[in-house]
């Protein structure tokens, strides 16, 4: 089954294993702490990130480690960049209405 990634990080918990992640890489074990719930819960949001390629895992001797994997979320970011910048345009619009309303500014 091919996961969207859009569907996996739209998960609060999802979203949260990535950001420990993205600080250093982790055991299932020491994900699963950080957490209020089962480990068998947990390994599967870590499932979902490692099927949309999120999340990529390296074995380490005995112990399996899972890392961020940045290239897939500036994919995220690339097709977020036209939204980022109407939002910006939008903002900077409204600055100028602002700043027109102000009476310090026709003095």
């Amino acid at each position: 089954m091919r996961r969207d990634v859009f569907q996996a990080i739209a998960d609060p918990t999802r979203r949260a294993i990535l950001s420990l992640l993205a600080l250093q890489a982790m055991t299932p074990n020491a994900l699963a702490g950080h957490f209020n719930s089962t480990r068998q819960a947990v390994s599967k949001h870590i499932k979902i990130l490692t099927e949309c390629q999120l999340v990529e895992q390296k074995q380490s001797g005995r112990e399996i480690y899972y890392h961020f994997n940045p290239q897939k979320m500036k994919e995220v970011d690339k097709w977020l960049e036209p939204f980022r910048a109407k939002w910006e345009d939008r903002f900077n619009q409204l600055d100028n209405v602002l700043k027109n309303l102000n009476p310090k500014n026709h003095e």
